[in-house]
């Protein structure tokens, strides 16, 4: 279909056209002007996830977007609509009352009905980019709109708030009945450890512990010591009872003994001077003889005293060590019992620390939800509050009409084609070639169609006589 055709098409179904073109715009331009006035009231309100200025400096302001749904789904809840309609009181409306029984029927209650009925007219809207929430109530009435918008939202502040505080009292009232088993449970524990050091005698046991390890060390170097001195007289005990006992230093050293050698050694010479001279028969070398033998008897008597002396030295060392060393096994099996005491308190002394920071945990957490449960600050605010709008939302007659005008133009336009459809017609010499595929011979002016011979006229009149299109016939001429 080319233009022209379209336009003879137009021009033929005209009055269809306008038909229905002026039935459109009338129709919606009359629905307009009687439709009651609708008036949008919009009340605004400011999340702040972060009220504490501290808190605020190392967290971000924006909130999440799953949270600022969360909020919108809040708004539109029906808790938050049921405390509308409790804060305005419209269950005492005799004029709700007659139509809920009208209209509802009286099914159901009528919170139900008034919760859906204020549903419908709210629409909430979150920002982009900010935490602001948009409340827009639609009402008939102004000044219902904005009563209602500013209900909702101040309904919605009150929520949040109690979303926020009904939870920490019941956690706070769950973690007093948790305090209080904590506290007998660290009381049982404490008492059990303070009968353990009563029973045992534990006073300070690292203390009493520490010096009883000293005295173990200090045992343990005495035993070492009278070792070394018990061995050293134990082979001073031997060399004496030996052949070699008269060479010790003991020996050596006795000035007793010291004297006695040197008055042998004088009454041997004196003998061997008085065998050189008298011979071995003579009264003064018999008594000579008998001098030396007493002398030497006097030595190794003298020898045996100072070498039993060595031996009773040595029995001591050897009874000393054995008593150092019963002592040391006393101090080593009373160590082993005390670490055996403080491993057994050690773990009483846990029981108590366990009880103590179970108690200290939950009574942080108690103190914590008691000051959660007495916020009175919700992190929503209002920021704006609706006002009685002075101009009506809808039915907005400009734009109406606008839309009508296009959509009746469209709607003419397709009346107009398809009456053409059902109905086809020639209108011109070009529906003829497409609907036989032959030329056309001549065309019949109108009557009241002036004759044109000459000029550009006259070869449109040519080129409609032999059917031709416009180059051939330039060509023919």
């Amino acid at each position: 279909m080319t233009f022209g055709q379209f336009l003879s098409i137009l021009r033929a179904r005209k009055w269809a056209a306008l038909l229905v073109f002026v039935l459109v715009v009338g129709t919606t331009v009359g629905v307009s002007l009687v439709l009651p006035k609708q008036y949008d009231a919009t009340a605004s309100v400011v999340i702040d996830i972060k009220p504490d200025p501290v808190s605020a400096m190392a967290f971000p302001t924006m909130a999440m977007p799953s949270f600022m749904a969360t909020q919108v789904d809040i708004l539109v809840s029906d808790r938050v609509a049921l405390k509308v309609i409790r804060d305005l009181r419209l269950l005492e409306n005799p004029a709700l009352r007659e139509q809920w029984q009208t209209e509802g029927e009286g099914k159901g209650t009528i919170e139900q009905w008034l919760t859906t009925l204020l549903q419908k007219n709210l629409d909430v809207k979150p920002s982009r980019e900010s935490n602001v929430i948009q409340i827009n109530y639609r009402s008939p009435d102004p000044r219902f709109a904005a009563g209602l918008a500013n209900a909702f939202a101040q309904a919605y502040i009150a929520t949040t708030l109690e979303l926020r505080v009904d939870p920490a009292k019941q956690f706070s009232a769950f973690f007093v009945a948790q305090s209080k088993d904590a506290r007998a449970a660290l009381e049982v524990a404490q008492g059990k450890l303070s009968a353990y050091q009563r029973d045992k005698g534990i006073i300070a046991a690292d203390e009493r512990l520490d010096v009883e390890n000293a005295r173990l060390a200090e045992l343990s170097s005495q035993l070492v010591q009278i070792q070394a001195i018990s061995s050293e007289s134990g082979s001073r005990q031997a060399q004496a009872q030996g052949a070699s006992g008269d060479r010790m230093q003991e020996v050596l050293n006795n000035p007793l003994i010291g004297g006695l050698k040197a008055d042998l050694t004088r009454n041997e010479a004196r003998l061997q001077e008085l065998n050189s001279k008298f011979g071995d028969n003579h009264p003064q070398v018999v008594e000579a003889k008998a001098n030396i033998a007493e002398l030497r008897t006097r030595i190794d008597a003298e020898i045996r005293r100072v070498t039993g002396g060595v031996t009773v030295t040595n029995t001591i060392n050897k009874q000393r060590e054995a008593q150092v060393r019963r002592e040391l096994d006393a101090q080593r099996a009373k160590l082993l019992q005390m670490k055996a005491v403080r491993d057994q308190g050690q773990v009483l002394v846990r029981e108590v620390e366990n009880a103590q920071r179970a108690y200290d945990s939950v009574m942080q957490r108690l103190n914590q939800t008691a000051m959660e449960s007495q916020a009175n600050q919700s992190y929503a605010n209002l920021l704006t509050s609706a006002l009685p709008p002075s101009e009506h939302a809808s039915p907005k007659i400009v734009l109406n009409t606008a839309l009508a005008v296009f959509l009746g133009a469209l709607l003419a336009v397709g009346v107009a084609l398809l009456l053409e459809l059902s109905n086809r017609r020639v209108r011109q010499p070009e529906d003829v070639i497409a609907a036989l595929g032959l030329p056309v011979l001549g065309v019949l002016p109108k009557p009241n169609a002036k004759r044109f011979t000459s000029g550009k006229h006259a070869l449109m009149l040519q080129q409609r006589v032999i059917g031709l299109p416009a180059p051939q016939a330039n060509k023919g001429a």
